[in-house]
């Protein structure tokens, strides 16, 4: 089996090429890289398989889901696996998936420059009928943006769902208290704060205020 101590190496050194000229900041020592938006991330991980090498997942995470670990609830790019076999190889395929990183997170940007952006983007998508968090991020959007009778109707969405699992009950209970508050949007945007800085807390990032109105 190859070394993977010089995967993680040549990894890190095409991402800082690539990526830290954007501003995005590493976790740690890892392979994920994020790039802060107060309330929402863009998230890039350089994907490990079973053995040494790298793919990539690139894509966006709502902070508002209030969770301790780093999240994809929007796919902006998944590349599989490419093995380690030499360094001079490898290096090429850390160049090529760090500037396709790059190129993933600019278009993040570009899709989601304001929340205006978002909730077109998240309230035009066709409904995944057992995709919970689609509705939940749609209704919370549609709050956001002082609509709320398409607010209630992702919501209500999300209630309809059987809750089979004690992840589902709970999502169920977030998404009756923003019913409740749908048309409130003063509330709306408190319960999105304190959901975002607790969020932001259990990151390790820093608290900042909050440009969502």
């Amino acid at each position: 089996m190859a070394d993977r101590k010089p995967v993680l190496r040549i990894i890190t050194s095409a991402a800082r090429e690539s990526l830290k000229p954007l501003g995005l900041a590493q976790r740690g020592r890892s392979r994920l890289w994020i790039d802060d938006h107060e309330w929402w991330l863009g998230v890039v991980e350089f994907t490990p398989p079973r053995i040494a090498g790298s793919g990539l997942h690139v894509g966006a995470m709502w902070l508002w889901h209030d969770v301790d670990h780093l999240a994809f609830h929007v796919d902006a790019v998944r590349v599989g696996s490419e093995l380690f076999r030499t360094e001079d190889q490898f290096t090429r395929v850390a160049l090529e998936l760090s500037q396709q990183a790059a190129t993933s997170v600019t278009a993040l940007r570009e899709r989601f420059r304001t929340l205006p952006d978002v909730a077109r983007y998240l309230t035009s998508r066709p409904v995944r009928r057992g995709f919970l968090w689609d509705s939940f991020d749609s209704g919370i959007a549609a709050a956001l943006l002082g609509d709320p009778d398409t607010a209630r109707d992702h919501f209500e969405r999300v209630l309809r769902e059987d809750p089979l699992a004690p992840w589902m009950v709970d999502a169920q209970e977030k998404t009756r208290e923003l019913h409740a508050i749908a048309a409130d949007h003063d509330a709306v945007i408190a319960w999105v704060t304190r959901a975002v800085d607790s969020c932001r807390s259990k990151l390790g990032l820093d608290p900042v205020p909050l440009g969502i109105r």
